[in-house]
């Protein structure tokens, strides 16, 4: 545009078998500051098309001649509005034989032109025409370009609502970002804890990424450009104060950041972007980089809060579960303990362990609360501390799986819980086994033999009596394993098959109680969805 608002920019096209014609009308539109290339017919046409198409250099507008020697001009049109990449190309035709009238001009209408216009025209008419047709055409390029952002606005915002964690939030965030801005991006969460979550575009490269230092100045400047922060704030910083990496491997770039807080004002969120190669945004594009960052922000608030939650239940756990070397002296028996916690996206569970002396024998228990949430962890304390009072007067493990029926029936009324109970004597083997809906013990033979013992018995909270204990006799060889169903339960696959997997891999593992823990732990244990606790017992010689 000029200085009184005229389009002076524009690559006309104009197609013309008359030479003459020509001449006039890129005379015209030169003088008015216009590029033109001319061209004789429609295939000439469509040819210099798809040159300037994989150039980047399509014209703003095509003036064509509806008469043509190979085609007509309205059939021309009709093949521009045929191709993806030149439908959106604004046309005027003109003719020295088009009549004004309006069923003279439907053909062309029907076709997809702007406009027509009569030669000869006078300059002034070329000019209008030429600039009416290009500037509806880039209000509706703007239009089409607001409404795919929008889209592109939703479908992040659908994304990072189903995002499981804080890095996964802010990977959907950043390639969010990127697609709507067309650029690189960079999304940061610094929690309460001054932990700082980075989510990158999914083009960038994972190699050579921003050390400590980086992350540490990143964190320096959201608190500090947040500092009584209300609502989004939009601003830029510069290169030496904005570290590099973060948008291209070892490029250093002035950046462009969107900083909100979350509603409880304590986690700073941002959203960068480079300044440098970045196409205009205007108030749009800002107004929806904005939008962007309040979803992320509040998206954010829920799982900064459960990692709060997490945190929490795993001190509890931690706290309440003895450590293997904190394990009681239990003469005649020795025993290998593991527990581990779910992934960092799975809430926690209820699962524990307990080994207890009992008179001359030992008790062993392996239970899991059903439900993943602080409440499951506060459950399962009171019933491992209900089991070492109990077990105090009573030892028999259908009787002791009876007593904790009844504890959740009465506090919980809600809650259902899994355990299984096994009571050894260490001087004959003698074991007697009560099983609440868990998952049955495995005898282990010196032999490599594997079989689960034939256990089982309602959940605990069902209100359902209780069947005798099983009794087996373990040999002076034998290992005796427990564990919960957060080792082998594998969503989309039949339990049975994920017991049939572990009784095989026990089987085959190495002698002795820890290397039977690790290897157990190495075949299942990573990445697992709910919380995992082995015991794993044996006479001692």
């Amino acid at each position: 545009m000029d200085v009184n608002g005229k389009l002076t920019d524009a690559i006309v096209l104009v197609v013309d078998d008359t030479a003459a014609n020509r001449y006039a009308i890129g005379t015209v539109l030169r003088r008015a500051g216009h590029e033109v290339v001319a061209v004789t017919g429609g295939r000439e046409a469509l040819g210099e098309l798809d040159v300037r198409r994989r150039k980047g250099r399509l014209p703003d507008v095509a003036l064509i001649d509806v008469h043509l020697p190979d085609m007509s001009g309205f059939e021309l049109c009709r093949r521009l509005r045929e191709r993806p990449h030149m439908a959106g190309l604004p046309v005027v035709h003109f003719s020295a034989a088009l009549s004004a009238l309006p069923e003279d001009r439907c053909p062309g209408l029907e076709a997809g032109a702007e406009a027509f216009l009569t030669m000869p025209a006078e300059p002034a008419d070329i000019e209008a025409a030429v600039r009416s047709a290009v500037r509806a055409a880039r209000l509706r390029a703007d239009d089409q370009a607001l409404v795919r952002r929008l889209r592109l606005l939703s479908e992040t915002i659908v994304t990072i609502q189903a995002a499981r964690s804080l890095h996964e939030l802010a990977d959907a965030a950043a390639d969010g970002a990127a697609r709507l801005l067309g650029c690189p991006a960079a999304v940061f969460v610094l929690d309460q804890d001054d932990e700082l979550y980075r989510g990158l575009y999914r083009e960038r490269t994972s190699l050579v990424l921003p050390g400590e230092d980086a992350h540490r100045t990143v964190r320096d400047l959201l608190r500090r450009l947040t500092r009584g922060q209300s609502g989004v704030r939009i601003t830029t910083v510069e290169s030496p104060l904005w570290p590099a990496g973060f948008f291209r491997p070892g490029v250093q770039h002035d950046a462009r950041l969107a900083l909100v807080l979350t509603q409880d004002g304590k986690a700073p969120v941002c959203l960068a972007t480079p300044t440098r190669g970045l196409r205009r945004v205007g108030p749009e594009g800002e107004a929806l980089l904005a939008q962007l960052a309040q979803a992320t922000a509040l998206a954010a608030e829920p799982l900064l809060m459960y990692q709060v939650e997490r945190h929490v239940a795993l001190t509890l756990q931690h706290s309440f579960l003895p450590r293997p070397h904190q394990l009681p002296d239990l003469p005649g028996v020795d025993i290998a303990v593991r527990y581990e916690p779910a992934s960092q996206e799975t809430e926690i569970g209820g699962d524990f362990y307990a080994a207890l002396r009992v008179g001359d024998g030992v008790l062993t228990a392996v239970g899991d609360v059903v439900g993943h949430s602080l409440d499951a962890a506060t459950v399962m304390v009171e019933l491992r501390h209900a089991l070492r009072a109990y077990c105090l007067t009573e030892s028999d493990p259908a009787a002791l799986a009876e007593r904790l029926d009844k504890l959740l029936q009465h506090y919980h009324a809600e809650v259902t819980a899994t355990v299984c109970l096994a009571l050894i004597d260490p001087r004959t083997g003698r074991t007697r086994i009560a099983n609440a809906g868990h998952i049955p013990p495995l005898i282990l033979g010196e032999d490599g033999s594997a079989e689960y013992v034939k256990a089982s018995g309602p959940l605990l909270g069902v209100g359902l009596p209780h069947p005798p204990p099983t009794e087996v006799v373990l040999a002076p060889t034998d290992r005796l394993l427990m564990v919960t169903d957060g080792l082998v339960e594998t969503r989309g696959t039949d339990l049975a098959v994920s017991m049939e997997h572990l009784r095989a891999a026990a089987g085959g593992a190495l002698p002795g109680l820890e290397a039977l823990c690790d290897t157990l732990l190495a075949c299942f244990g990573r990445d697992r969805e709910d919380d995992i606790a082995l015991l794993a017992l044996s006479l001692s010689n």
